[in-house]
């Protein structure tokens, strides 16, 4: 499973992880919105991850993921009298953002009460991270060359809805984020920062996922874009290690059953799955913010190299086809808010340098992304292993 996807998984496929579920913990409140309620039951259990994936989990993912791909009936694409208008003038950083309403306060299911957007702090801390930190931060539209508008989508019957904005600074060519809502069923925060191609350094992306809050899914990284790190115009991972040496509960691995390279993670990649709700707060918070603040002062402590550029934009291209061609989520979005809409998404917004696959040409046989991290498969694999 690769960091840089939204893996917006149905209850179905979310049932396919073996896991012991722990109570529900209470979540937390950070941010302009710091007064957000809390859960009245409360469990000092400690949190119950695992540090690999046993492949019998992978198989059945993998079946229902297809399954619930051919049960679901594909939509028509809204059409343009309901999709969002696309912006016509210059706006503001939050002008774009409040476009849809963001920074949501409730859930598109009204029948959940208590603490329903659960990574809403995150897209809020990224926010104010971004207008106080980066130099010429600019708007970019969601839309491609067919005027498809991406910024949002709603399937009310479904109760699930899907937010985008896209910004652009002298750092980062590319900044993302996504945020997708579908009550206590699923919530996702994604969000990529594609690096000024004139710093040839790693790609963040982080994928955080929490399905019937109950199992929760995390993963931050420096995405490589060359095989070797060394190829990059800084080193890193040294940087990162002190980060996720504090916080065990990240240090998980990912099985090497599904996946067809090793490239695009580091050795230093944050990676959760667990049980216990606390881990949101107490670990993976903290972690987020300082991968977050490393990136920039990765790049300000880079010199830029012009004459790279070129290579750079080769290499993310390469990075976006490979996403792209491996996302699982395009048969979801398919089935939610229509076949094209949901091609055009992947290739036109989440992957945007990517080339297309050749009319009629076959899936590729992985269903999921990437690979496990550099340096070959997980110790432990098939084996159920749970740290205290």
């Amino acid at each position: 499973m690769k960091a840089m996807q939204l893996l917006l998984f149905t209850p179905a496929v979310a049932s396919a992880y073996t896991l012991h579920h722990q109570p529900r913990n209470p979540s937390f409140a950070v941010g302009r919105d710091a007064q957000r309620r809390s859960r009245s039951a409360s469990s000092s259990s400690q949190s119950l991850y695992r540090s690999d994936v046993d492949t019998t989990t992978l198989d059945t993912i993998t079946t229902a993921m297809g399954s619930i791909s051919k049960r679901l009936p594909l939509m028509q694409p809204p059409s343009p009298k309901t999709s969002p208008k696309p912006f016509k003038r210059s706006i503001s950083v939050r002008e774009a953002e409040a476009e849809h309403g963001m920074p949501w306060k409730s859930s598109i299911d009204t029948e959940v009460k208590d603490d329903e957007l659960l990574y809403m702090p995150f897209w809020e801390w990224q926010m104010d991270f971004m207008e106080e930190n980066l130099t010429d931060l600019k708007v970019v539209e969601c839309k491609n060359d067919k005027d498809t508008d991406f910024s949002y989508n709603a399937n009310e019957k479904k109760k699930a809805r899907i937010v985008n904005v896209c910004f652009s600074s002298k750092e980062y060519r590319k900044i993302r984020m996504t945020y997708y809502d579908a009550g206590d069923n699923t919530q996702v925060y994604n969000a990529v920062w594609y690096p000024n191609p004139e710093y040839n350094l790693p790609v963040l992306g982080i994928d955080l996922l929490a399905f019937n809050r109950k199992k929760y899914l995390a993963i931050v990284d420096f995405q490589p874009i060359h095989d070797n790190e060394e190829d990059h115009a800084s080193r890193y991972e040294h940087l990162l290690k002190p980060i996720k040496d504090k916080y065990d509960s990240l240090k998980g691995r990912m099985s090497s059953k599904f996946y067809d390279e090793t490239k695009h993670f580091s050795q230093q990649m944050l990676f959760a799955r667990f049980d216990d709700e606390q881990v949101v707060s107490r670990d993976l918070f903290p972690a987020f913010k300082s991968y977050v603040e490393t990136h920039l002062d990765l790049i300000r402590s880079t010199e830029a190299q012009p004459e790279e550029v070129e290579t750079v934009l080769a290499k993310t291209k390469a990075y976006d086809t490979y996403s792209a061609d491996r996302d699982p989520a395009t048969g979801l979005f398919a089935a939610m808010y229509g076949k094209e809409w949901a091609e055009d998404f992947v290739h036109d917004f989440l992957f945007s340098m990517s080339d297309r696959p050749a009319e009629g040409a076959a899936p590729p046989a992985n269903p999921f992304m990437g690979g496990p991290p550099r340096g070959g498969p997980p110790q432990n694999q098939g084996q159920k292993v749970q740290r205290p």
